[in-house]
């Protein structure tokens, strides 16, 4: 009977994860333990809103279970000891140096928590991937975990079985993700194990999305899934640019090819480049493998997709440069979004990034805006002291609390004498700007760039404004 499930690391996976699977489960623990004590106290705040990570619907499932089967704490090695299923979902990002640097994983928080609980597990536990992690990992931390063991009497020994359970989140609808998933992937070798994980996904999931597969294919399976999905945003990205010289519209064509059963539509929208902790980090860690493994060819097909997608990021750059007449010397352009999607806070590998370090780079002053993206965040990612001019929806709505985002923009003067306007994520708000009151703002010929598709057009150009769109070009009024 499983009573106490522990998952170590509270970030963008264990804690929406650990948060549903409390909701579901209610005659369960589950214990959400992290290193970094700011986290954690970010996850137990009373005001949900400063929870650490943003997801529609999270804060409310937070406050139902949070301090009764759900807890967040730096306990790390008491909640380990308790533990029935222990879930590793920690950071592994890319290797800065070494052999692989630039592509393989960096599994060193892997290994630490395979050695803490090698050390502090009691009696028989699974262990269970959750984490993005190469192929074959599981194996490493089954080495540690038996290794562990060795050198203990038998009267000690514990003993451990390691699934994979990769996550198939999309910021911005994890919880929905979670709670209505499209599979559940459960990889192993010991039947009983994957059938107690499978037993407690099945209290909400239909047996039909539970599949059951050897621990690489698994491990494999998210990497692939997340190299495809990518595949398809550079693939429809460079057809964009395409469109743009031809006068093809890329809305039109996403939608025909789109309809067609053997592609689908999803992830056919055009926009600045694909962002998030895992496409980029994934792909590379394909290319390694290739590599590793004598494929060179295969090396160089994924490697490119990365190459597009920063490739998409400088075009747009040098787009934006060219309708500004050749120079962005002290003008003044205003970047609405940051991070690397509508509906989240996170800003990981966010195109806005790169965009915004290329238009400083060309010596533009920018003002940033983002309703979930702190001042903070947009500083570090940028690489900058502060950043003065951004506005987020906390400061805004101090001022305004009646007042809906956009108007509050304009309030603000954030649009006072800009020469430029870039919409770099779908925020629904800014579908809803008024263009005519900007265009008095800012500084003539003013420019708006959308790399989203959310503009309305036509409120644009009759503001008199000039309009660029990603996969159509330059609008001019009839």
């Amino acid at each position: 009977m499983i009573k106490q499930v522990c998952c170590i690391g509270a970030g963008y996976v264990g804690g929406p994860t650990m948060s549903v699977f409390a909701d579901k489960c209610k005659d369960i623990n589950f214990n959400v333990v992290d290193v970094n004590a700011d986290r954690i106290a970010a996850w137990n705040s009373k005001d949900l809103s400063k929870l650490p990570i943003f997801e529609p619907g999270l804060d409310e499932i937070v406050k139902r279970c949070r301090g009764k089967n759900l807890t967040f704490s730096t306990e790390v090695h008491k909640c380990i000891s308790e533990a029935d299923i222990i879930f590793i979902s920690v950071n592994t990002p890319t290797k800065t140096k070494g052999i692989g640097a630039g592509k393989a994983s960096d599994l060193k928080w892997v290994e630490s928590c395979a050695r803490q609980i090698s050390e502090h597990a009691r009696g028989y536990t699974i262990v269970v991937e959750k984490s993005t992690l190469p192929v074959r990992t599981g194996e490493v931390i089954k080495d540690i975990l038996d290794s562990s063991q060795s050198s203990l009497n038998s009267k000690k020994k514990n003993s451990f079985d390691i699934l994979s359970n990769p996550e198939f989140l999309a910021e911005g609808t994890a919880i929905d993700d979670l709670e209505n998933p499209d599979r559940i992937l459960i990889g192993g070798s010991n039947e009983n194990a994957i059938k107690v994980l499978h037993d407690l996904y099945k209290r909400w999931v239909s047996e039909e999305k539970i599949i059951h597969t050897n621990l690489w294919s698994s491990e494999l399976a998210k990497l692939t899934a997340n190299a495809f999905l990518a595949q398809r945003l550079s693939s429809i990205n460079s057809i964009s640019a395409l469109c743009e010289v031809t006068g093809a519209d890329v809305r039109e064509v996403s939608r025909a090819i789109g309809k067609d059963r053997r592609i689908g539509s999803k992830f056919l929208n055009v926009g600045p480049g694909f962002g998030g902790s895992c496409f980029k980090k994934d792909i590379l860690n394909l290319v390694y493998l290739a590599n590793h493994f004598g494929l060179p060819e295969v090396a160089d097909f994924w490697e490119s997709v990365v190459y597009l997608n920063s490739w998409n990021q400088d075009r747009l750059t040098r787009i934006i440069l060219e309708k500004l007449f050749g120079t962005l010397t002290e003008k003044k352009i205003g970047i609405l979004g940051f991070s690397f999607k509508a509906n989240t806070n996170d800003t990981r590998e966010s195109p806005a990034i790169q965009i915004c370090k290329n238009l400083l780079n060309e010596g533009a002053f920018l003002k940033i805006h983002d309703p979930k993206v702190s001042q903070k965040q947009i500083a570090l990612d940028l690489g900058i002291p502060s950043i003065e001019e951004c506005l987020n929806e906390e400061n805004l709505n101090k001022k305004n609390k009646d007042k809906k985002w956009e108007k509050s923009l304009l309030r603000n003067d954030f649009f006072e004498n800009l020469d430029a306007v870039v919409v770099l994520t779908e925020w629904s708000i800014y579908s809803d700007i008024d263009w005519g009151k900007v265009s008095k703002k800012m500084r003539s010929p003013g420019w708006v760039f959308d790399t989203r598709l959310i503009v309305d057009e036509e409120k644009v150009i009759n503001s008199g404004l000039c309009f660029w769109r990603v996969g159509v070009g330059t609008l001019k009024r009839n």
